[in-house]
């Protein structure tokens, strides 16, 4: 077996002549037959010191293709600002997509790429930049003029890179996806599936490209010389037999097999049961098909960058459910890239499969994890010192959503949270707040910095005021009067949704923007308007710590974490209530105490010898302490 030729020199023989043809009922890449064993894996949700670790358990298991999307909003956070690695973004070491690919290649992989505009992905907004929604009156994902005139200027930057590593041109990348499962968008707008062909044709894109959409909900998705692939999870023999009938004599391919799902908060975690993965996995080899598996290892949507969907009806987000930063999905390789029964299985069924064995690796040993010791609060800022140390302050009559912010090189605010602050307010004994419309997407009140939100507690208590479920909601502010006092509104953008219907609508904005602000029936006008971005340089420069007081929150609190030895680990939620958890900077994770998800994965990379601050966001209630796991926990509460 040592004799094996690898993947690249079974398919390469010393020259290129042709790369991945579809033109027949079964695959060919260099005129010889293959079949795609892939698995998905995204760059943007793996430390780049991991990528060789995954790729190379990739590949032990049989595999011979990487699939990756290519996240948008990350790679030109501003118009004209493009962050490949070196953009100076928070983000920017997880953005090096040449240094993926090589590696890719260097693990004996082959590699699709999915480049957009839209991802889905259960990413932000779909992989779309929030900056779009400034356009007032565009149609995004549309053959809209100024929506198609930004796509290709970022992809004229994105595919000048992906040229060259394109599988004739001695490079991994096999295939290219056109947009993504647009056959779900159902506007029928096929003039902008073929713009997009043209553009990738015109940038240099000469490998096989490719769409994706579950067949039994029908072809919308398809256009002419662009082969179809499959997403689903069931019935695969149904899928894949609908998908010959749309385009008979061509190659099949599943694009999208989900071995797990992703969860959102307030649900019970997500996980499928191996039976019912290793049957629909054997059907589709069997029938013959190619398969990717999605996902083979999900990652984590670190930051701000999960997504959300919107279920059922409505314009106004009454369905809003956004996801959790842990993107595990029940994997075979697990968020933190361990081996998992589903691993095992997939590795014997492609083994079974396989007819041209190919040079594997060795199965990686797995990366050990520490719980590291309790580290105590030591430091802790209010709200309002929070508030005293952000560079803008926007004065404005009327309430703005946060994209419409004249920061950011015009660009507006995409993630964090925004203050919408009214100074000298008089406000009687037993009044009434009032927020029109809902809030998008949840909301703190504070009166001269004291919190007069109900403290989170149970999922219940996200049916009330402050949340998004419910609309033109009122609070009580209590049986004290205030003269001249300054009233903070806090708004959390829970993340922007990623999938359907409700991607291609405008209705997108974050904060306070449907409505106005009423105390007794009064609207409130001539606000100040404070974004909290939470950016790396900003909370690293912060200064004026003091004594820990652990009163209800808003609050920051900081703890330090002095190591040794660097380690993967967790870190355990379960004390605190909501809010996020930062790294020496870096936005690591949103937390709920509610669940699923209980503990923020802590890879060792994100950490350095010697000491490391963590801090917390907390809305509510803090801890006086940060604990450690050496593994997440999944607990969802009443």
């Amino acid at each position: 077996m040592t004799n094996l030729p690898t993947l690249y020199e079974y398919y390469t023989g010393g020259s290129i002549t042709t790369g991945l043809s579809a033109d027949q009922p079964y695959f060919t890449l260099n005129n010889k037959n293959i079949t795609l064993y892939s698995g998905a894996m995204h760059y943007f949700r793996v430390p780049p010191e991991y990528w060789r670790d995954r790729l190379r358990k990739m590949r032990a298991a049989g595999l011979n293709v990487v699939e990756t999307y290519v996240p948008w909003n990350l790679h030109e956070p501003e118009p004209g600002h493009f962050d490949f690695g070196q953009g100076g973004t928070d983000f920017q070491e997880l953005l090096d997509i040449e240094k993926f690919l090589k590696i890719a290649q260097e693990e004996d992989l082959l590699a699709i790429v999915r480049p957009g505009p839209y991802i889905c992905a259960e990413w932000e907004f779909g992989g779309m930049p929030s900056w779009l929604l400034r356009e007032k009156g565009i149609k995004v994902r549309t053959s809209d003029e100024r929506f198609v005139g930004y796509v290709k200027k970022y992809f004229a930057v994105l595919f000048a890179i992906l040229t060259a590593f394109q599988f004739t041109k001695g490079g991994p990348i096999v295939a290219f996806q056109i947009e993504n499962e647009y056959g779900s968008v159902r506007n029928n707008d096929f003039k902008y599936l073929e713009i997009l062909k043209e553009t990738f044709e015109s940038n240099g894109l000469v490998e096989l490209l490719f769409t994706s959409d579950t067949p039994l909900l029908g072809k919308n998705g398809q256009i002419p010389g662009v082969l179809y692939t499959a997403n689903f999870k069931a019935n695969a023999n149904l899928q894949l037999k609908r998908l010959q009938e749309y385009q008979p004599g061509k190659a099949s391919m599943v694009m999208e097999y989900w071995t797990g799902w992703f969860d959102h908060w307030t649900e019970v975690h997500n996980t499928r049961d191996l039976i019912s993965y290793f049957t629909v996995l054997n059907d589709i080899l069997k029938f013959p098909a190619s398969v990717n598996l999605y996902m083979f290892h999900g990652g984590t949507n670190w930051g701000f960058m999960n997504g959300a969907n919107i279920l059922g009806i409505g314009w106004d987000n009454r369905g809003y459910n956004p996801d959790t930063t842990s993107y595990d999905y029940d994997a075979p390789l697990t968020e933190a890239g361990d081996y998992t029964d589903k691993y095992t299985v997939t590795r014997n069924v492609i083994k079974t499969y396989n007819d041209i064995p190919t040079k594997l690796p060795a199965l990686p040993e797995e990366i050990p994890r520490v719980a590291y010791e309790t580290v105590k609060i030591v430091g802790e800022l209010s709200l309002n010192e929070i508030i005293s140390k952000v560079e803008h302050h926007i004065k404005s009559h009327d309430l703005i959503s946060m994209e419409n912010l004249p920061i950011n090189n015009n660009a507006g605010q995409s993630y964090g949270y925004v203050v919408y602050r009214k100074h000298n307010v008089d406000i009687p004994a037993n009044s009434v707040l009032k927020i029109w419309g809902r809030v998008c997407d949840t909301a703190l009140v504070l009166i001269n910095g004291e919190l007069k939100s109900k403290i989170l507690k149970t999922q219940a208590d996200m049916k009330e005021f402050g949340y998004w479920k419910s609309k033109d909601a009122s609070l009580y502010l209590g049986e004290d009067s205030y003269k001249g006092a300054t009233l903070d509104i806090l708004v959390e953008n829970y993340g922007r949704s990623n999938f359907g219907l409700y991607v291609k609508q405008h209705n997108q904005f974050k904060g306070l923007w449907q409505g106005n602000v009423s105390v007794n029936g009064e609207n409130l006008y001539d606000w100040e308007i404070i974004p909290l971005e939470f950016k790396k340089k900003w909370t690293n420069s912060l200064e004026g710590w003091h004594q820990p007081k652990f009163g209800i929150g808003p609050a920051l609190f900081k703890g330090v974490l002095n190591v040794k030895e660097r380690n993967d680990t967790y870190i355990d939620m379960r004390g605190w209530n909501k809010g996020i958890v930062i790294i020496n900077g870096f936005v690591l994770s949103r937390y709920l105490r509610i669940g699923p998800q209980q503990a923020a994965y802590l890879p060792a990379p994100f950490l350095k010898e010697g000491d490391n601050e963590i801090v917390i966001f907390e809305h509510f209630e803090p801890d006086d302490r940060i604990r450690f796991l050496n593994n997440q926990v999944y607990e969802t509460l009443p």
